[in-house]
């Protein structure tokens, strides 16, 4: 028996290591596309607020490279996430029932769009936000504003990201309220500890001042509402398939 079980063991490593594989070689192919749009991309950037009212400049002949580099990694990540979460899928799908399959299935496509909607509103949003107000301190201070192209990316990226990833946020619950992994009271019972972790991620992207949090802040908190939401309907959807399986094998 234990060695059956070592050999599962076994299986599942190499089964794990074959789909990190299969996820790196789409990355790298994404990323090779991703190269070949990043032009066209980085002038729609120059040319729209808050971009097109600064002057860029590179301090390093590394710059561009790194930009290039930003700008594909990006676009492979958004184009990789749904190729990302089905080799998940496949990877857990064996211990779980016909119906939870076919559910977890559903929401892959719902996980994409909901990211490429926190995407958006992240740079149409908060990003604008972010950079007015780090815009206005260095006006206030008299200072020069002299932007270099990879540092103004960077910080495009460590805002915009994190908030897009945070929009996965339904989606996860809804699949691990599925796999009975959570349920809509423990997410109750955590609400405040979740809040306060919420309230830390906000002040963590966003400029060191309360309406900026606010504004950061209160989407989250949203999110998480609706998380638990969804969380109780799909629970109670279950329970209602329960109920109708009880009634069918004759179980009181």
């Amino acid at each position: 028996m234990p060695i059956k079980e070592m050999m599962s063991l076994t299986q599942h490593l190499s089964e794990l290591r074959t789909r990190i594989i299969r996820v790196l070689i789409v990355l790298i192919l994404t990323m090779i596309a991703g190269f070949l749009a990043a032009r066209k991309i980085l002038l729609y950037f120059k040319q729209t607020p808050p971009a097109s009212d600064m002057a860029w400049h590179v301090f390093s002949p590394m710059d561009g490279i790194r930009l290039y580099m930003m700008i594909a990694f990006v676009i492979s990540l958004t184009l990789t996430l749904p190729f990302i979460l089905y080799q998940i899928w496949g990877f857990v799908k064996q211990g779980l029932t016909k119906e939870e399959q076919t559910a977890a299935l559903r929401y892959i496509p719902y996980s994409l769009l909901c990211f490429i909607i926190g995407l958006t509103f992240s740079y149409f949003i908060v990003f604008p936000m972010c950079m007015a107000f780090t815009v206005s301190i260095t006006e206030n201070l008299g200072l020069t504003q002299t932007y270099g192209v990879a540092p103004y990316f960077s910080f495009m990226l460590n805002i915009i990201l994190p908030l897009s990833t945070a929009f996965e946020l339904p989606i996860i619950v809804m699949f691990l309220t599925r796999l009975k992994v959570l349920n809509p009271k423990l997410l109750h019972q955590f609400r405040r500890y979740a809040y306060l972790l919420l309230v830390v991620t906000a002040s963590l992207i966003s400029p060191p001042d309360l309406i900026s949090h606010l504004m950061v802040a209160i989407p989250l908190f949203a999110l998480y509402e609706i998380s638990v939401l969804l969380s109780r309907l799909v629970n109670k959807a279950q329970m209602k398939e329960q109920s109708i399986r009880n009634v069918e094998y004759g179980v009181s």
